[in-house]
């Protein structure tokens, strides 16, 4: 049974409606405030909950104590049947822009929450009622998915984007467990005393003298790229960028504390005291992810770098007494999805019980794992120099149907065409200019400059579409784990999300649980098999594996 809510005058209206999308009872009415306890007394594994954004109505049940098994997010569901390919004859993809169309409600993050304010009413206001109608959404895209060319797939697709939203909800309401002090003595040892916002601490004012003296110019500004640019050239350095990876191959006396000051200034600026004092609040640090905010399928984050945590401050992380850590982390996820998707029974053996990488080497196809890597690398994002261009060759004599699958990927999106992952999600297309530009070149007033524009932006645009195909579908397994996770978790323990193991970080391929010491290794059984479950459910009886490396530790440094 569906329960789609809508917020009408102040108050929550929950229609009932069957599988299909027909009236299954009499709606209910209940006041904003007393949602929490509706849902509480409602949810039931038959049921799904239907709202428009997961973020704007999940956080007051959360608040509450509560949780649910299943939703449907209206629009996530919008976007992703507004542009697949499988999708586009029905009246949903053909309709003019709606509300539906528009980003998504992103809550904002509030203060630190005082002893009268967790009593207060408004947190379980909602945000105003828009004219959007729930319910004619949902029949929409039910009939969008029913009439689709793939409505098996789709609906997977639509079940594990709601089932990320879920996760992601419940990753900000809990958060990561931060020690605070930690942090604050791993600032104190690498950048020296706290100073004040837009001050230079002391160990980077120090490597910026030494950087003056070693480039001669007393007025350089080490936090200017186009400051250390010039300098750089001054000094008779030929260089393009400040990139790391352009400067270490640099030979020259400034260039190893310029490296040492770009390491610690990024520490600074990403993870110092700033982003201690606004990102860290009751010993947890609360990521806010956007699901699917990246075109591929991929998570975005709202800010406070919730995708990328560096080794530097992981020690900060560390779980509550007699809680533990499990850290997993997918080994080589897009290689191996890649073998799965394209049925490349050869590259899926090459990874069966053994790395990947070193599969490959045993081939044949080349010598050492890292000449597999970067061929591997070089096939997926469509390499043609350098070492991954050099060995791309071997890897598609060797997996003729993987890098088969690459390849039309990459020559359809030279076409300006769409490509697809697994479930259906469907790449958008060059806008029109792109293809205004083509056409001109090759009309009577083309030019051959142009035509070698044009053929440079086709190429440009089927190596995304060549990495879309696979992004998008590693990124589709990870839901699936991640989803399949989060109800094997829920079985243990009623109550709050907090009450037992619950995941409190993700990114792209590795995820952390939270979880009681007592229960820390049942959590690392049902992480591996929730990755056997998410193989399953992409790739049905493929043999293909994804292997995991699990650590169950006190603190995420710890894990690797």
């Amino acid at each position: 049974m569906h329960l789609v809510l809508a917020a009408v005058g102040g108050r929550v209206t929950a229609t009932p409606l069957t599988d299909a999308g027909q009236p299954d009872g009499e709606p209910t009415r209940v006041a904003e405030s007393d949602l929490p306890a509706f849902v509480a007394v409602t949810d039931a594994p038959g049921v799904r909950w239907v709202w428009s954004d997961t973020a704007r109505w999940y956080p007051a049940v959360l608040a509450a104590g509560g949780r649910v098994a299943r939703c449907v997010d209206l629009r996530l569901g919008h976007r992703v049947l507004r542009t697949a390919l499988a999708s586009r004859g029905s009246a949903l993809a053909q309709a003019p822009e709606s509300g539906w169309d528009a980003p998504a409600v992103v809550e904002a993050r509030p203060a630190p929450a005082t002893q009268a304010s967790l009593f207060d009413d408004d947190l379980f206001a909602l945000a105003p009622a828009d004219d959007l109608d729930p319910v004619a959404e949902l029949r929409a895209q039910l009939d969008a998915v029913a009439g689709s060319t793939e409505p098996g797939a789709l609906r997977l697709l639509l079940a594990a984007e709601s089932a990320g939203a879920l996760v992601a909800a419940e990753v900000k309401h809990a958060g990561l467990p931060w020690r605070t002090d930690v942090h604050e003595r791993l600032l104190a040892d690498a950048l020296g005393p706290r100073v004040p916002y837009g001050v230079r601490p002391r160990k980077l004012e120090d490597l910026a003298e030494v950087l003056r003296e070693r480039l001669d110019d007393p007025g350089l500004n080490p936090d200017s790229p186009a400051d250390v640019l010039r300098s750089l050239r001054r000094a008779g350095l030929v260089v393009e960028s400040t990139r790391k990876w352009e400067l270490q191959h640099l030979e020259h006396p400034a260039i190893e504390p310029l490296l040492e000051y770009k390491r610690l200034y990024r520490l600074l600026t990403a993870n110092g005291w700033t982003w201690l004092d606004e990102w860290v609040r009751d010993g947890r640090f609360h990521p806010e992810y956007v699901v699917g905010g990246v075109v591929t399928g991929r998570w975005a984050a709202n800010g406070g770098g919730a995708l990328q945590l560096p080794k530097q401050v992981r020690a900060a992380v560390v779980a509550d007494p007699g809680w533990k850590l499990v850290v997993a982390d997918a080994a080589q996820l897009e290689p191996r999805v890649l073998a799965a998707m394209s049925g490349d029974t050869a590259m899926a053996a090459a990874g069966d019980g053994q790395d990947l990488y070193d599969g490959v080497v045993a081939s044949g196809a080349v010598q050492t794992r890292q000449q597999a890597k970067m061929a591997m690398l070089g096939a997926m994002y469509g390499a043609t120099q350098g070492e991954g261009g050099r060995f791309v060759p071997r890897l598609a004599r060797a997996f003729p149907r993987a890098l088969d699958l690459v390849e039309q990927a990459a020559r359809a999106g030279e076409r300006g065409e769409p490509v697809t992952t697994r479930l259906g999600r469907t790449s958008p297309v060059p806008d029109p200019s792109w293809f205004e530009a083509r056409n001109r070149a090759y009309s009577v007033e083309g030019s051959p400059g142009m035509q070698r524009a044009v053929e440079s932006r086709a190429r440009s645009w089927g190596r995304f579409t060549r990495n879309f195909v696979v992004q998008g579908t590693a990124a589709e397994w990870a839901l699936s784990w991640m989803g399949g996770l989060r109800t094997r978790l829920a079985t243990r323990t009623s109550g709050p999300v907090t009450a037992g193991a619950h995941i409190v970080f993700f990114v792209h391929d590795e995820l952390v649980v939270h979880a009681p010491a007592a229960d820390a290794e049942w959590v690392a059984e049902q992480v591996r098999a929730a990755a056997v479950d998410a193989g399953r459910i992409m790739f049905g009886g493929f043999p293909v594996t994804f292997p995991l490396s699990v650590a169950v530790v006190d603190a995420y440094s710890e894990a690797k």
